[in-house]
């Protein structure tokens, strides 16, 4: 979202905005029928409507809305974060003072989905409305009942940076935790909301690289198979009251403007739903993207795809609203567009109670008290503890308190927790080491290193030290110091590619970056920027230099000094280009942090590494990783620690796969997400058996980044990821987690063993509970297509269920499996298509261990050859090499965009012998000619049947017929389209 929303700056800057805008209201002059809730909605949204002006009905397009005084109208605004609780929900400015309210944090998104737990997410998503409608009478100018979440975004590449943020890398797993989590938010009135959940970010966005010009070039199978399958359950289970696109481009066209917005999203749900853009998108139409020449052009081009809400230019609507007018003065827009956009903005508002006669909306009555309630602190402590996954357990778990003894609690997360970018403050914080030490009580004792190593920087031309100030507020670095005491002592935090925050033991705050010099005054990384990221490189004479490495760096508008040089009084400043002209320091080490931590462990029963992630520095909005290996420092204390104590549990907090520890031989890894407020009381939890674990994965751990393709290639199918298409080894496959007890599953059946095309069959199996201990399992149901026309994914989960079972005891689970569930998008038809064929139906503990399969019989349908005579779109190939989709118009439609050596294939061809020609719409944005060759079943040798030339059209949107004969041929084949040159190719046919 936007870079400028800093928080407090944030609040105070709304909060004037409600005095220009929230002014109080008189009473109507009149009872409009728009405020009588026996009236249908359409007829009260047609009445308001009719009853504004068209600078009024203009004012509502902004995510500032202002008030309408003479109607008795508030001030609306759209968008509060609500990922895993409110967020941003810290210090605001509220009638003239500062006020603090710290909401419930639970764990991330992507811990609330390796909960495999929707119903306990729709308890979550219930605590979040709450709290959102709490915090909405606090102060509606700050915080509003449109809440932009869940993000549904799949989680593809483990290295995007808001991979957070999402649930999961399964869209039916995404479908139904993301459904759970709306419904909660929305609360069971009939009637009203409790607050209005927004799905974000349409569509098939998962990298943060140049995000608002990078395409996502998305095969039609893969758009309606994979990317639109996230989006589609929500809706249609009226979880969701509206959708926000995302930055980037799918197969060349913004997905602000994108037609699927009106055409396909809004198809899927049976209640209204609002479209409101991401932060600054709009804008990018006209900037970053050049896609429109004027913003007329563009904000008429978003409302006519379906965008009803412009979030931009942040809280000045001016820009947009002058656009729109501009846009309806010039033909480009009718009054009609402008007032369908406020009918579904209206029908939202309306839902939420806000036309209402007090008294009337339920929600209306929920004050601050529900707010971090004790309920919710519960509440928080059962996510956290289910979302954890118990990774690796040689029989060192659980921990037994009354024989522990002594435990070290070691590393860099051991005794913090952190927050991320949509993050509420922290209402309290219980430690990894806090939550141990209260666990243990008097049955031992914790010991406890953060395992990093403690520094002193000396200027080697002066032999003066770096020094602190020690005031809680910080102040300037200088290189002043004579000696290295407290002041001039930094604790080294190494989060991997180099970076590293220094905190100063000084005044325990972060050095961080501000006008052009350091100050000792973060309590944590934070903000846009980050700009607590340094690096200490090494230099050939053996020395250092102080390299500041926050987000901006490399920015034009930063300039290009970032080495820190020390001036002749000692100020401290960025003051170099280069480190030859920086100022070089000498690093002594103080206290070594693998030293106190090997120190610790040795006289332990026990060792716990705490070690993970930095959420602000290790990827986030804007800022994808390089890469998934854990920090080598980190690798290095666990390796470290280990060798010091065999009895070792390596507790990894962050929030995406991760791999760098495999080698170290530790015999019990838990994963957990940084999972709010609860994590060290969820953890001791887990790591004492008092809580069996049973979080599950919701991605597919590979072994090494050597298993990734690039972060832009969208086509899951052809380089093998996710687990659907992923032919590896993984390092721990979807679905997996282990329990401190055991599952046994016998006895799959099938109440059928064939089914038509709109039939469904009931499995069941029964699950038995092995081991000594109670346990919750989830057993999760895959399909498999034996033999397709089509390239099919290796499995795909149908459905997954919980279930607590005591030792001993078997229950017998069953899921229903609709036909329909088994279909898949033909290309050569557009359309989805359920396949005649056996499907083998899978149980299992994990994508990677299925213990039973049942074969079942479907009679669908079986995909005819293609036939070429007919219309036939060119997106819609069986295969590729190097093309890119891309827009046909900038109003609709797909094209192929090839270049040298470019090919597309279209398998089964029925060749007619009378088809003598061959035709096609293409495009050429530059002069000369290219040519377009057909061949049969090789794209290199293959018998050619002829060869169109495609002339230079001037335009890459202006489209011309191209013709050639063809040879005759007959037989069923794959046909080849072979390119020697730069065409967009939008479709063609065989010509007899």
């Amino acid at each position: 979202m936007r870079k400028s929303r800093i928080r407090y700056l944030r609040a105070l800057v709304l909060s004037l905005v409600a005095v220009l805008c929230a002014a109080p209201l008189p009473a109507p002059a009149e009872e409009y029928p728009f405020r009588d809730p026996a009236l249908p909605l359409a007829q009260r949204i047609d009445d308001l409507l009719s009853r504004l002006t068209l600078d009024e009905k203009v004012s509502l397009l902004h995510q500032y809305q202002p008030a309408i005084p003479r109607l008795g109208i508030a001030f609306f605004k759209t968008g509060t974060e609500a990922l895993h609780g409110v967020a941003w929900s810290t210090d605001y400015f509220h009638n003239g003072s500062v006020v603090t309210a710290q909401g419930t944090v639970f764990p991330q998104a992507i811990g609330l989905g390796s909960t495999w737990d929707p119903a306990l997410v729709r308890q979550v998503g219930d605590a979040v409305g709450q709290e959102a409608r709490a915090y909405h009478a606090k102060d509606p100018t700050v915080w509003d009942l449109n809440l932009w979440a869940p993000v549904v975004n799949l989680l593809r590449d483990p290295r995007w940076g808001r991979n957070e943020e999402g649930y999961s890398e399964d869209p039916y797993l995404t479908g139904q935790i993301s459904t759970a989590y709306g419904q909660g938010i929305e609360g069971d009135d009939p009637r009203y909301l409790q607050a209005a959940p927004t799905l974000k970010h349409y569509l098939a966005y998962n990298n943060e690289v140049h995000r608002d010009t990078s395409n996502s070039s998305v095969p039609p199978r893969i758009l309606h198979d994979y990317d639109q399958k996230a989006f589609e359950p929500a809706l249609a289970a009226n979880a969701a009251t509206g959708v926000m696109p995302s930055y980037n481009l799918v197969d060349g066209r913004p997905n602000t403007v994108s037609p699927e917005l009106d055409s396909t999203v809004r198809s899927w749900a049976s209640k209204d739903l609002m479209i409101v853009s991401d932060a600054g998108a709009p804008s990018n139409l006209v900037g970053s993207e050049q896609y429109y020449a004027t913003k007329p052009e563009a904000v008429a081009a978003a409302l006519k795809a379906g965008l009803d809400s412009f979030t931009d230019n942040d809280n000045n609507p001016s820009i947009i609203t002058t656009a729109v007018k501009d846009a309806l003065a010039q033909g480009l827009l009718n009054l009609g567009d402008v007032e369908k956009a406020d009918r579904h903005i209206l029908s939202l508002r309306f839902r939420l109670g806000e036309f209402d006669p007090p008294g009337a909306d339920p929600y209306a009555s929920i004050g601050p008290d529900v707010i971090d309630s004790p309920a919710h602190q519960a509440l928080a402590r059962k996510a956290a503890d289910e979302q954890m996954v118990l990774l690796r357990n040689d029989g060192v778990l659980p921990l037994d308190a009354a024989r522990t003894g002594k435990i070290a609690v070691v590393g860099p997360l051991s005794d913090t927790l952190y927050t991320d970018w949509y993050s509420g403050s922290l209402p309290y914080g219980i430690t990894p080491v806090q939550g141990i030490r209260q666990r243990l009580g008097s049955h031992g004792t914790v010991s406890s290193t953060e395992g990093v190593d403690r520094i002193a920087l000396k200027d080697l031309a002066t032999g003066r030290y770096l020094t602190a100030p020690a005031a809680s507020e910080g102040g300037a670095l200088t290189a002043t110091g004579t000696a290295a005491g407290a002041g001039q002592a930094f604790d080294v935090f190494d989060w991997g590619a180099g970076k590293l925050t220094l905190r100063t033991v000084a005044n325990g705050k972060y050095l961080s970056y501000s006008g052009g010099r350091l100050v000792n005054n973060a309590a944590q990384p934070n903000g846009w920027f980050v700009q607590q990221q340094l690096r200490l490189d090494p230099q050939p004479d053996g020395s250092y230099v102080l390299e500041y490495a926050g987000n901006e760096v490399g920015q034009p508008w930063f300039g290009p000094d970032k080495y820190a040089v020390a001036g002749a009084d000692g100020t401290v400043t960025l003051g170099a280009a280069t480190p030859e002209a920086a100022t070089k320091f000498s690093r002594e080490v103080l206290v070594g942090g693998v030293d106190s931590a090997v120190a610790a462990a040795k006289s332990a029963d026990t060792a716990v590494v705490v070690v993970g992630s930095m959420p602000f520095i290790n990827g986030r909005e804007d800022n994808d990783r390089t890469s998934t290996q854990l920090a080598d420092a980190q690798q290095a204390l666990i390796k470290a620690v280990r060798q010091a104590n065999p009895h070792t549990v390596v507790v990894a907090e962050n929030s995406y796969p991760t791999s760098g520890w495999e080698s170290t031989g530790v015999p019990g890894i838990i994963w957990t997400t940084h999972a709010g407020q609860e994590t060290g009381h969820a953890l001791a939890d887990v790591l004492f058996g008092d809580v069996n674990p049973s979080g599950r994965l919701t991605q597919t751990w590979y072994a090494s980044d050597a298993a990734l393709p690039s972060i832009l290639d969208y086509d899951i199918a052809r380089t093998g990821m996710t687990y659907q298409y992923y032919r590896g080894t993984p390092l721990y496959p979807f679905g997996f987690g282990l329990s401190y007890t055991s599952f046994r599953y016998t006895n799959l059946r099938l109440d059928r063993a064939a089914v038509n095309a709109d039939g469904q069959v009931r499995v069941t199996v029964d699950v038995t509970n092995t081991g000594a201990r109670a346990g919750d399992d989830v057993v999760q149901l895959y399909s498999r297509e034996r033999e397709s026309r089509a390239r099919q994914p290796v499995e795909q989960l149908r459905g997954f269920q919980r279930v607590s079972l005591e030792p001993g005891q078997t229950r017998t689970v069953s899921f229903t499996v609709r036909a329909a569930d088994l279909a898949f998008w033909d290309v050569t038809r557009s359309r989805p298509v359920v396949e005649t064929g056996t499907y083998d139906l899978m149980i299992g503990h994990s994508a990677g261990e299925l213990a039973l399969t049942a074969p079942l019989e479907v009679a669908g349908e079986r995909i005819p050859p293609r036939d070429l005579t007919r219309p036939t779109r060119a997106e819609n190939f069986d295969d590729y090499q190097a093309v890119t989709l891309t827009d046909e118009s900038k109003a609709s439609g797909t094209s192929v965009a090839t270049g040298p050596g470019s090919w597309l294939s279209y398998a089964d061809v029925r060749l007619d012998a009378d088809a003598t020609g061959f035709t096609a719409s293409a495009s050429k944005a530059d002069s000369g000619d290219a040519h377009l060759t057909v061949r049969l079943d090789d794209p290199v040798t293959g018998p050619v049947l002829g060869t169109a030339t495609v002339p230079g059209t001037g335009d890459r949107y202006r489209y011309t017929t191209v013709t050639a004969p063809l040879a005759k041929a007959a037989g069923r084949h794959t046909v080849y389209l072979v390119f020697d040159g730069a065409v967009n190719l939008a479709s063609f046919r065989f010509t007899r």
